[in-house]
């Protein structure tokens, strides 16, 4: 017989602190975990908010836009955000990211004539309707 001669390992003979991980250990890496949790959630839900207030700004930039061309091609305002969708300016009335909804964004309606050819007023601005406040403090209805 050679003197490389392997025997089988039984469990029992295995020692201890090979066996596996300790409750201890086990609670150590629970607590790297939560630790990293505690951190990065929070700069997650900033980032998040960050955004949904860049698409923000952009909607209202869009709309504004929008409004204005429409109120120097037709020489009228939109009396409506759905005039805009209509006649092309839109593709179509953006959701809100604030409030994830597409009704309720607040046109200003103003009843003065730009024109001598206009004959009735309409949309001149957009705001959301949000009355949460943003980062900078301002509601979202003041953007």
């Amino acid at each position: 017989m050679s003197e490389l001669q392997h025997k089988p390992v039984s469990p029992s003979t295995l020692p201890t602190s090979e066996s596996g991980f300790t409750l201890v250990e086990l609670m150590i890496v629970m607590l790297i975990i939560g630790v990293l949790a505690a951190i990065a959630i929070p700069s997650y839900t900033a980032s998040l908010r960050s955004a949904r207030e860049a698409v923000f700004n952009e909607d209202l930039h869009v709309m504004r836009q929008a409004i204005d061309s429409f109120t120097m091609d037709k020489e009228k305002a939109p009396q409506s955000l759905d005039d805009l969708v209509q006649s092309g300016y839109l593709k179509e009335i953006p959701k809100d990211p604030i409030t994830q909804s597409r009704d309720t964004w607040v046109p200003d309606q103003d009843d003065s004539v730009e024109s001598v050819d206009q004959t009735s007023g309409g949309i001149t601005n957009v705001h959301g309707g949000s009355a949460q406040a943003g980062t900078d403090g301002r509601p979202y209805s003041e953007w």
